[in-house]
């Protein structure tokens, strides 16, 4: 089996920053997109940012230029280095992956979240 391991959500005053973390574990032949999705009380799941196994990035607008998304392909890592942290940016942070277990099968997988507050 497959798990996706958070770390890194916590409190934190606006305008400060965060590094969440996530890691890959289990039966793993390739992965495909990794990616960072959040959910705020009452609102749906939303896409933060995602990146591709060549490194190519995506971001939602309301992350841009504050936000960035990496990771590390020989550690099945993916990272979220969060800085100018706002209020609105409060939510639980999801780690996300494309997973191959081998060249047909594929599966999409899920953290268990990590809390992220913005809050003086």
């Amino acid at each position: 089996q497959v798990q996706l391991v958070e770390s890194g959500g916590g409190l934190v005053q606006p305008g400060g920053s965060l590094r969440l973390s996530c890691a890959a574990s289990g039966r793993i032949f390739m992965i495909d997109a990794m990616g960072w999705y959040r959910q705020a009380p009452g609102k749906e799941r939303e896409l933060v940012a995602t990146i591709t196994s060549g490194g190519n990035t995506d971001y939602a607008y309301s992350v841009q230029g504050r936000f960035t998304i990496s990771r590390d392909n020989t550690k099945n890592t993916v990272d979220l280095q969060m800085n100018s942290l706002k209020p609105e940016d409060t939510a639980v942070y999801y780690c996300n992956a494309d997973i191959r277990a081998n060249w047909v099968t594929r599966h999409d997988y899920w953290g268990q979240g990590t809390q992220v507050t913005v809050s003086s």
